[in-house]
């Protein structure tokens, strides 16, 4: 149950049917009208913009065209208690005990539904995220991404879409070729006890390389590790496929799961680059030319020279982008647009890229290039992940993947636990920057969000438990005739704000909207919660010892929308605390 659509609609007709009378004029469109969750300080529970929207075309001062509307909204509306007008038009609705009941009934028959985008179009959406580089394991620079990615996911899905979870494995280029190195070296290191280059910058000196040459040998008896260019390719493979290893292993106890894992070099090894290369050609978005030399190599003897060349300018970025190198190999870019190409061709409607702080200036080219493979502009949406400060004793922690010496998805979790992990990472926009404090996660106070929602879930399973109900059994209460309090009402109201929570993370792919939205209904229940520490009346659980049907179904419905939210975020609800 959405009052805030359900109202709209009611609103929608109403004006409709005004102008059909000849009695209002109304804009080409209405898209502009809404109902939306009023500020605080007004003492109402939506409120509408319809007047200010219609004033222009009915000449009429926005105050007093609110007034008319409102006793036309008022009209035949049981529901109805008081309808407020306030400059500069505003229409402020307060709903009486009736509707409220009505509102918890739909609410509890609803159950795990309740919240979920009604009359959405079902599309298959494919999510790729992380797609780290396949050289060693995951480190927190990673870890907000792929919660990012797998939330969003969680959401769409929740929303009863077809989703599916990719990464793109990078195991094409220098960066691997450096990397198979790496092990190469540890392997003679353990086979012939030769010290490990540490004069060879191009090499990652990191320990976790180890334990992955400890694998590749124990595992690969037949194998000759005397000489590294006849197994190289193999060698290559069994690192990558070691590196994986970790990478999945470190997912898996963040709560995540890829269902696809798409390698770079059988995109590569397909000819795919060149087949979508082909395709843009006969698109007319490819040409030879020159290009301004990067930001970075101005100062530099860079020389232009022709080059393939994909017309990105077409789409709104700043320059063209080049397609091939100076030796004729594909740039990394080339190797992006083979792998989107390969995306659309597998039938998906929406595409869904998580990226990297360092990767925004890439959103323009890739948005391009599937702009002008498919012909839609809606088909690719990009988010950007922001840097992670971790902080631990009021001093930074400090990452360097080449030294080898930064944080990784593992240390956090053994330090905090997936649970904190998942939502403090998600508990901000993820387009600006969020500072990880180890000491603010582990307090039990209303200072961790993550322990005051679970607390919040736990106070309430406690209510149950002490009257010997199972909060996850279904209730059935025939007769919806309560009359619940201002504080209560205050609560129901946040407990309705739940699909306008959802609806706005998932049209525009926020999620930390729903652990701050957990964390605001928390804030009231345990308000209210401590009011009863007064006031005898407001326990949940009377002298006698029993919960009263009103008191039963009000906490149910709070505790459903936490138990969903939280399984959106991938996060616990203990019972008990």
């Amino acid at each position: 149950m959405n009052i805030f659509d359900i109202y709209l609609e009611k609103i929608t007709k109403i004006i409709k049917s005004e102008s059909k009378n000849n009695t209002l004029k109304l804009p080409d469109k209405l898209d502009s009208v809404n109902v939306e969750i009023p500020p605080k300080h007004f003492d109402c529970d939506v409120s509408t913009n319809v007047s200010m929207v219609l004033a222009k075309p009915n000449s009429i001062n926005p105050n007093d065209l609110a007034k008319k509307i409102s006793e036309l909204i008022k009209k035949n509306d049981d529901y109805i208690s008081n309808i407020d007008v306030v400059k500069p038009g505003f229409i402020n609705i307060k709903f009486n005990q009736k509707f409220w009941n009505e509102f918890i009934k739909n609410v509890i028959n609803c159950a795990d539904d309740y919240g979920k985008v009604k009359k959405l179009k079902k599309n298959k959406y494919l999510v790729e995220f992380v797609s780290a580089n396949p050289t060693g394991p995951l480190h927190v620079g990673h870890c907000r991404g792929a919660i990012l990615g797998d939330v969003i996911s969680n959401i769409l899905k929740f929303n009863n879409q077809e989703v599916v979870k990719e990464y793109y494995v990078n195991d094409y280029g220098n960066q691997i070729i450096s990397f198979t190195r790496s092990v190469y070296f540890r392997i003679r290191e353990i086979i012939y006890k030769e010290s490990f280059p540490k004069d060879k910058p191009d090499l990652y000196p990191g320990d976790y390389l180890i334990d992955i040459a400890k694998n590749i040998v124990n595992e690969n008896k037949d194998i000759d590790f005397s000489k590294f260019e006849p197994i190289s390719d193999k060698l290559t493979k069994l690192s990558v496929d070691q590196s994986l290893k970790f990478v999945k292993s470190n997912l898996s106890n963040l709560g995540i799961k890829h269902d696809n894992f798409i390698s770079e070099t059988n995109i590569i090894n397909n000819k795919e680059v060149e087949k979508s290369v082909e395709l843009l050609k006969k698109k007319n978005f490819i040409y030879e030319g020159k290009i301004e030399a990067p930001e970075s190599e101005k100062n530099s003897n860079w020389v232009k020279r022709n080059q393939l060349l994909f017309k990105s300018t077409d789409f709104g970025d700043d320059k063209d982008r080049a397609l091939q190198k100076t030796d004729k190999t594909w740039t990394y870019f080339a190797g992006d647009v083979a792998y989107h190409n390969n995306k659309l061709n597998r039938g998906f409607d929406k595409l869904i890229n998580i990226l990297g702080a360092d990767h925004a200036g890439y959103i323009k080219r890739i948005t391009a290039v599937v702009e002008a493979i498919s012909g839609n502009k809606t088909k690719i949406k990009c988010k950007v992940s922001q840097l992670v400060k971790l902080i631990k004793d009021g001093k930074p922690f400090k990452m360097s993947k080449r030294k080898g010496d930064y944080i990784t998805v593992e240390d956090l979790i053994n330090e905090v636990g997936k649970d904190a992990a998942r939502f403090i990472m998600l508990n901000r926009s993820s387009d600006v920057e969020l500072d990880f404090d180890f000491s603010k996660v582990k307090e039990k106070s209303k200072d961790n969000p993550l322990y005051y929602v679970q607390y919040c879930y736990a106070r309430i399973c406690s209510v149950f438990r002490n009257v010997n109900i199972n909060i996850n059994d279904k209730i059935d209460v025939k007769n919806f005739n309560f009359k619940y309090s201002s504080d209560e009402i205050r609560i129901l109201k946040k407990v309705s704000e739940w699909p306008k929570c959802i609806e706005i993370s998932l049209n525009k792919l926020e999620p930390h909207r729903i652990p701050v939205y957990l964390y605001e209904l928390s804030s009231e229940f345990h308000s209210y919660w401590n009011m009863g520490k007064d006031r005898e009346e407001l326990r949940f659980i009377n002298k006698d010892n029993k919960l009263s049907e009103d008191k039963l179904v009000f906490l149910k419905i709070i505790s459903q929308v936490i138990k969903n939210g939280m399984n959106i975020v991938g996060v616990d609800t203990p019972e008990k605390m």
